[in-house]
């Protein structure tokens, strides 16, 4: 129960008003394996909108649910952080077009589980994407990918960046 209250006090640290998803027991289950907070969809766009990050959905709506949507339910906080991270770094007008909701390729490191985002593209993230982050070759659909320092990938998918967030890019 100790670890329980001290990973909800971590995160209430990282992330106000985050709710904690899995609990504790989900992260000790996995020995070694570092836990992931999830937040809700008001939790992601409450951080979202303090760091001037928009976003916007084809269907006009948050359902994770419904394809057409752009959700946020269940998004990890370090890929909300790395969102921020991002923008503050750029100071790029950055536009969120997908989230966690259903429609996107699965497995592992998905958008469904929160480890993704995909970002409209401009002049001004793509200059950054590809001036500052190193080339490390095609995706297996073949979109250019790129890394961060902090290990993060971004894959080029013609008419948005589709990114991979495995820590929150230095936050």
């Amino acid at each position: 129960m100790k670890l329980r209250s001290a990973l909800t006090a971590l995160a209430l640290v990282l992330a106000p008003g985050a709710a904690v998803a899995g609990g504790a027991s989900a992260a000790a289950a996995s020995a070694g394996a570092v836990a992931v907070t999830k937040i809700s969809h008001a939790t992601a766009t409450s951080m979202f909108r303090e760091a001037g990050v928009t976003w916007s959905s084809s269907g006009g709506c948050s359902d994770r649910n419904t394809p057409t949507c752009t959700s946020f339910d269940q998004l990890n906080l370090a890929t909300a952080q790395g969102a921020q991270t991002l923008k503050r770094a750029t100071g790029c007008a950055l536009n969120i077009t997908g989230g966690t909701e259903t429609g996107h390729a699965s497995g592992t490191y998905s958008h469904w589980n929160g480890y993704k985002l995909d970002y409209g593209k401009n002049t001004c993230v793509t200059n950054y994407v590809k001036s500052t982050f190193t080339y490390i070759g095609l995706r297996g659909d073949g979109a250019p990918q790129y890394r961060s320092a902090s290990g993060n990938v971004y894959a080029d998918e013609g008419n948005h960046w589709d990114v991979l967030y495995y820590n929150c890019g230095g936050c």
